[in-house]
């Protein structure tokens, strides 16, 4: 896997996590202030999130396999039927990339005596997968579950140590610099500033907390 690929992914489970588990702790601590109702909810709401996104990257995986697949097979039927449309086609993209015909007619008679490349390059072109190979879903749903998992426990650790205000008020802490963290972590695959991507993250992660709190704080008037 691509090392930004890796990293975004990464990102991704880690604070789908993080903002899940803390708007679930916020929310529960606007509702009430029993410490065991907060930490249990917390501790499934890591559980249900980490189920979700390892089953979800298992599902999207299999999904992309089984597109990509058929994709394939449709080109390649279609390949053994139609080399010489191939041929010109692939002329005339070279010829769209600034090489004269006959070097553009060169370079794809030298691909069409490898008929493996040759067709490699026709189903990269046509079907616009870049990497032909399937991915693998079991290794998906275990860095998709892992990378969640993770996210998911750092607004946790406070309350286990904390059992009163204190502790949900240290969960908060750091739960946004944990956004920050994430947001500038997550520049190493944008262009934009790090400092920039972090204070967009811990925004984002800070308006969650207090409309989840909220709401907490008013279905506790009706339930």
């Amino acid at each position: 896997m691509h090392i930004k690929t890796w990293l975004g992914d990464a990102i991704y489970g880690v604070n789908d996590g993080l903002a899940a588990i803390f708007g679930i702790i916020a929310g529960v601590s606007g509702f009430t202030n029993s410490h065991r109702m907060i930490l249990v909810s917390g501790l499934f709401g890591a559980i249900a999130s980490t189920l979700s996104m390892g089953a979800g990257a298992w599902l999207a995986a299999r999904s992309e396999n089984e597109v990509k697949e058929r994709d394939i097979v449709d080109h390649q039927r279609h390949f053994t039927t139609h080399v010489e449309e191939y041929i010109s086609e692939l002329v005339h993209d070279y010829e769209q990339d600034g090489f004269t015909h006959a070097e553009s007619l060169w370079i794809v008679e030298r691909l069409s005596k490898d008929p493996e490349r040759f067709l490699h390059r026709v189903l990269t072109d046509h079907t616009g997968w870049m990497e032909l190979h399937s991915k693998n879903p079991w290794h998906a749903m275990l860095f998709a579950g892992i990378s969640t998992l993770i996210g998911a426990f750092i607004p946790l650790v406070p309350l286990f140590f904390l059992t009163n205000s204190w502790g949900f008020m240290l969960a908060a802490i750091v739960s946004i610099i944990a956004h920050y963290v994430v947001g500038a972590v997550k520049s190493w695959v944008t262009l934009r500033p790090w400092w920039q991507s972090g204070l967009e993250m811990m925004m984002v992660g800070i308006l969650v907390g207090v409309i989840s709190y909220g709401l907490g704080s008013m279905s506790a008037w009706f339930i």
